[in-house]
């Protein structure tokens, strides 16, 4: 997120992942919108890495970025843009927000649960706690549609994969069928560790093999699109990972909770 946020500072416009392009153009217009929001961000991001409010800082990315989806980026597909919203590749940016803010929630959901008081003040943050279990639902939501796009788009997604690696069709819908069953398994909590383990490998993989290298050969078209899709891999590997490793703690604590010396 911090990388995305300062690649916003090096062009003084949003990235289509965190607001659409050209619209609102009364926030396009002035580069100060995207620099406020961007050292936002880039504040959420480090202290979350310090671990010093980083609850709060989660908390709070979580529904900035839920609050643009739902007022910006939705409404634009559905009524703005010049195309019917049926069209399930027009939601990529819109749904990749939504798993940025899923992600946010989980990386919330990771820290340690302070007491609320019954302060006005902290009623924001009881509000946003209670988004946390939607956090791992918002991620996969989008796992299952780019897992849809591949069926969709199979053409567009088999020239994506690496031309020393045979079989491109195949491994389009290899790759449908992993990230659409992985969010539906997650969802439903099924193997959920090793479901979440295994999306992250994959995610992970793509990164180093796919998004790194076009990265590396088209590093300025499109405001450099090609490295926000590095950042956004890096994310969503991140985000898979993490929902593992709650799932092991929490699995680990269900066990000792249940143990006979407890009994």
């Amino acid at each position: 997120m911090a990388c995305i946020a300062f690649q916003q500072f090096i062009y003084s416009d949003f990235r289509p992942v965190i607001l659409p392009t050209g619209w609102p153009a009364w926030i396009h217009a002035s580069a100060v919108w995207a620099y406020i929001i961007s050292a936002a961000i880039i504040i959420a991001g480090l202290l979350i890495i310090a671990g010093r409010k980083g609850r709060e800082a989660a908390l709070l990315l979580g529904g900035f970025l839920l609050l643009l989806f739902i007022a910006f980026q939705a409404p634009n597909v559905l009524f703005i843009g010049p195309y019917s919203p049926v069209h399930l590749g027009l939601w990529t940016d819109p749904l990749k927000e939504l798993a940025l803010s899923g992600g946010a929630f989980v990386v919330a959901g990771s820290f340690p649960s302070p007491v609320r008081s019954d302060d006005k003040k902290d009623y924001l943050f009881k509000v946003l706690e209670s988004l946390i279990p939607l956090g791992r639902i918002f991620f996969c939501i989008t796992m299952i549609s780019f897992g849809i796009d591949h069926f969709y788009y199979t053409d567009i997604v088999a020239t994506l994969v690496p031309s020393w690696i045979p079989g491109h069709v195949f491994w389009a819908y290899f790759a449908g069928v992993a990230l659409a069953g992985s969010g539906i398994a997650i969802i439903l909590k099924i193997k959920l560790k090793l479901v979440a383990l295994l999306l992250s490998t994959m995610i992970f993989l793509w990164l180093i093999m796919l998004h790194i290298p076009r990265a590396i050969t088209d590093p300025y078209s499109g405001n450099g699109n090609e490295i926000t899709s590095v950042f956004e891999a890096l994310a969503f590997s991140g985000i898979a990972l993490l929902v593992a490793v709650m799932a092991d703690y929490k699995s680990s604590n269900a066990r000792a909770f249940n143990s006979p010396a407890l009994q």
